[in-house]
């Protein structure tokens, strides 16, 4: 591949680059995808997708597997590596992956998309999609009538929170600090609400079930050291997203919370690159929403490829 410059680059395998490996591979640009460390993204993680158009409940994998054979089937090219270097200097651009292999291309779109934060306690990785979850909007109606726990003190939080009232009348909310950090708008939609109880100054210290769900989790109150148990069906950890910029930094322009800035709907701050997804997205953070911004980037890409 260091051989030949390529047409059309996308960093990421998630719905936004899959989606724009489609429309890109649909237009004749043969591109490539560099599936990255996680193929297949965030969805990969999580159990049943229903809110996915035209598609039935569908769990995360399959729909997964599905977007990336209907890529495959219009000629999209895969590379099973992980990006460590780009040159965003010099056209064409230039591209280094952990097995040291060098990629030239015209264009790139970058789609790595974003890394929900992980709470760090003992049961998350075996309950993660078994009850413990980032998104209330993909899996809250799942929890209908159900005993259900946001943890984090945030907008998002305070989001998931509202949410889940149309759902459950019994909701937790567990905080680290002493007081909410979302505006004071959603802070008075939430306290005021009788169907959301908050506990203040604590952490989540284990997560437990009955080995296909979760059951309860353990908290402990960081002022008193004193541990209780919190029946739940479900947590919803909702403590942030990091997105998937750190070989990004200083060759492209990123917000102060590390997305990638979108300037003329999907270019970056550099000519010939461009973006999709969560990467670029703190705010909607959406499998279709990805997609849509995927289909965007690959029209961009085009027109900027046939200028060139």
């Amino acid at each position: 591949m260091s051989n030949t410059v390529e047409n059309l680059v996308i960093i990421g395998s998630g719905p936004a680059g899959l989606t724009a490996a489609i429309y890109a591979a649909r237009a004749g640009l043969q591109p490539l995808v560099i599936d990255g460390k996680n193929p297949g993204g965030q969805l990969m993680g999580t159990s049943m997708v229903e809110n996915w158009p035209g598609a039935l409940p569908i769990m995360g994998p399959k729909l997964m597997e599905c977007i990336r054979t209907h890529a495959e089937h219009f000629g999209t090219r895969f590379l099973s590596e992980e990006l460590v270097d780009i040159d965003t200097t010099q056209k064409p651009f230039t591209l280094t992956t952990h097995k040291k292999t060098v990629i030239k291309a015209h264009s790139i779109i970058i789609a790595t998309g974003a890394t929900p934060r992980r709470l760090g306690c003992p049961g998350e990785d075996e309950y993660w999609g078994k009850g413990v979850t980032t998104c209330a909007v993909c899996d809250g109606a799942f929890y209908k009538d159900r005993p259900v726990v946001i943890v984090g003190g945030g907008d998002t939080a305070m989001e998931d929170a509202s949410f889940m009232t149309n759902f459950s009348n019994d909701i937790t909310i567990v905080h680290i600090l002493d007081k909410l950090t979302a505006c004071q708008a959603m802070q008075e939609r939430v306290i005021n609400n009788p169907s959301i109880k908050i506990i203040y100054e604590s952490t989540v210290s284990k997560i437990m079930g009955n080995g296909d769900h979760v059951t309860s989790l353990e908290i402990v109150n960081k002022k008193t050291g004193e541990t209780s148990t919190v029946p739940t069906d479900a947590i919803f950890v909702a403590i942030g997203l990091s997105p998937n910029t750190r070989i990004f930094k200083n060759k492209l322009e990123l917000t102060d919370y590390g997305y990638l800035v979108v300037k003329d709907f999907t270019k970056t701050s550099r000519e010939g690159i461009f973006t999709a997804g969560d990467v670029a997205d703190p705010r909607y953070r959406q499998a279709i929403t990805s997609a849509g911004t995927g289909c965007m980037a690959a029209l961009d890409a085009e027109k900027y490829l046939k200028k060139m």
